[in-house]
């Protein structure tokens, strides 16, 4: 072969193996920096009651095992989580406790990936539903379905006249303080069973014919949010198929979320270590991420 020829052959070759190098190791010049991730909500979304506890905000009842802090450490992502027990959407925008400014003060321009859940405290709707059930189950022995019988459609009534407007606003708040990040807004895994299940009743006391009915207000309150979600460009991430079967009523191990009696958790009706780290794997695969 002449030597002009040769020459050109191993330079090529050089060059060619320097361009594989480069790719194969993610040369600096086209390594991708972390996502700055910011991580909204209540405290589904702050995973009170697991522990270990983030000792920086202990008002805010904020666990270092939540699923914002399981994504970042899956992704590497910068995260920043504002996260607070009992939130609702108006402490998006107002200061929840005295030294705790706006969820949406954490956003800006540069923010990536916004996660969130929000809604469930808003008119007090789990925590009334679950405190008027719980009481009604137990005055009746489990029998029936007083709970229904005596709120009917007030529940889910409060959603669409208040929940739903206030979810929608914030949304679009949060979307209007970070117009470059991706947000993903989170339903709520399944609280209850589909039907009533009679060995749960020491743990969730709730009359069998009230089981369906506090289901069925937490199937409304998601649909809130998603279609709230929707109207402000988030991505919704759905719970009702895979958190069925991992509802207060299952065995530990099994249970996403804690029963109201007799739980692993001091926060009862909440997700546990193994709830949370569900929620973020969920997430994660709905956006596509690590």
């Amino acid at each position: 072969m002449p030597k002009h020829v040769l020459r050109n052959v191993m330079t090529t070759s050089t060059a060619l193996v320097s361009t594989l190098a480069l790719g194969l190791t993610g040369g600096t010049a086209h390594a991708s920096a972390p996502l700055d991730y910011v991580a909204l909500g209540d405290s589904y979304s702050a995973g009170s009651g697991v522990l270990p506890v983030d000792l920086t905000n202990l008002l805010c009842l904020r666990s270092t095992a939540n699923y914002p802090h399981v994504i970042a450490a899956r992704t590497g992502a910068r995260l920043k989580d504002v996260t607070c027990g009992a939130a609702q959407t108006k402490d998006f925008t107002t200061s929840q406790y005295p030294g705790v400014a706006p969820q949406v003060n954490a956003l800006g321009a540069d923010t990536d990936l916004v996660t969130l859940t929000i809604g469930g405290n808003d008119n007090g709707t789990f925590i009334n539903a679950m405190t008027a059930c719980g009481t009604a189950g137990v005055l009746s022995g489990g029998k029936g379905s007083p709970c229904k019988d005596t709120y009917g459609t007030s529940f889910t009534d409060q959603i669409d006249a208040n929940t739903y407007p206030a979810l929608k606003t914030a949304l679009q708040t949060v979307r209007a303080k970070a117009p470059n990040a991706r947000v993903a807004v989170l339903g709520y895994p399944w609280i209850t069973p589909a039907e009533a299940d009679p060995s749960c009743f020491v743990k969730l006391p709730i009359a069998a014919g009230d089981v369906p009915y506090v289901r069925g207000i937490q199937t409304h309150l998601n649909a809130a949010v998603e279609r709230a979600g929707a109207e402000a460009g988030a991505t919704y991430v759905d719970f009702s198929r895979v958190s069925e079967g991992h509802d207060a009523c299952k065995p530990g191990g099994t249970r996403w979320i804690e029963p109201l009696l007799f739980g692993g958790s001091l926060v009862p009706v909440h997700p546990n270590a193994l709830g949370e780290r569900r929620m973020a794997e969920h997430t994660m695969s709905v956006l596509g991420l690590g």
